[in-house]
């Protein structure tokens, strides 16, 4: 019987040698440090001004010139905070800016709306120029048309005692419409919702047109609830402007019970001092409508930013 040889073993494979990550050079570990410092030097130089604001708006009088550099009341109290609503009728100024600041939402979000479409879906001769015209006047600054703009609000016709010929009273002076009417359709919103409405299919309003509807319920029923993300971005920038505008209401509302929240600000700074407790207390109080926005409405910020950068 003979015996069967025992085969050898194959040899096992050779293993490959590990990769090793490679060092990251001196210049690129230099470059990431110089960029953590920037960023951390910009943050700290963008939120000490509100935290500062925010200290000082609970801090004593006595604390407020003795501490000015401190970020942490000593003795905190909300004295400030009582002050703005005595010494000042801040809650009228409140709802007038809260009334100011919806209303220019709500017009320049559907006057907008309406010329975007027109520029961005309809065919119609000029149209090219009426655009041009309408980027043009964002060139214009705003300091330029003031005077003619109060003048026209002046002499309205047939508004605040005035005649057909806008003679013998003060037109729109004194008024919501005085601030509402001259940015009811910002040019800054026409070319916005322009540029959102152009990233919606036309085949949308052909599909429309053919079924019989007409322009307005093709804009109202078809791409207004498609342009909703668009929408609520320029509700908020326009509520947001609205609400810190401060030179305009100025010159147009001189009744005190007119005043806006921004002018009421200024009523703690005088020739002689400024109460510097409940002047950053009334600003912490204006800043939280424009926050409460933008904390609800962050959703449609987001999903229009994804809209756009998908087209």
């Amino acid at each position: 019987m003979t015996a069967v040889a025992a085969r050898p073993a194959p040899a096992a494979a050779p293993t490959p040698p590990t990769s090793r990550p490679r060092p990251r050079s001196r210049r690129r570990r230099l470059g990431a440090a110089v960029w953590y410092v920037a960023v951390s030097v910009l943050a700290v130089v963008m939120v000490a001004p509100l935290v500062w604001t925010l200290a000082t708006a609970f801090k004593p009088a006595t604390e407020i010139l003795s501490g000015a550099l401190s970020l942490i009341p000593d003795d905190p109290t909300l004295d400030n905070f009582a002050r703005v609503f005595q010494d000042v009728p801040f809650g009228r100024y409140f709802v007038n800016s809260l009334v100011l600041g919806v209303g220019g939402a709500v017009t320049n979000v559907f006057f907008g709306g309406l010329g975007g479409y027109a520029l961005a879906k309809l065919r119609f001769r000029g149209r090219a120029g009426v655009f041009a015209l309408f980027l043009s006047s964002l060139m214009i600054p705003g300091i330029v048309t003031m005077i003619p703009t109060f003048l026209i609000l002046r002499h309205f016709p047939l508004a605040g005692g005035n005649d057909l010929l806008g003679q013998g009273g003060l037109g729109l002076l004194n008024t919501y419409a005085a601030v509402i009417v001259p940015g009811a359709a910002g040019a800054f919103a026409v070319f916005f919702m322009k540029q959102f409405f152009e990233t919606l299919p036309d085949e949308l309003g052909e599909a429309a047109r053919i079924d019989g509807a007409s322009e307005f319920r093709i804009f109202v029923q078809v791409y207004f609830p498609l342009a909703r993300a668009g929408l609520a971005v320029l509700g908020i920038l326009s509520f947001q402007a609205g609400w810190n505008n401060f030179l305009w209401p100025l010159i147009v509302l001189n009744d005190p019970s007119m005043m806006t929240v921004q002018v009421g600000l200024s009523s703690f700074v005088n020739d002689y001092e400024t109460a510097f407790g409940p002047l950053m207390a009334g600003t912490v109080v204006a800043s939280l409508p424009v926050l409460l926005v933008f904390l609800v409405a962050q959703r449609w910020i987001i999903e229009g930013v994804a809209h756009v950068g998908s087209k």
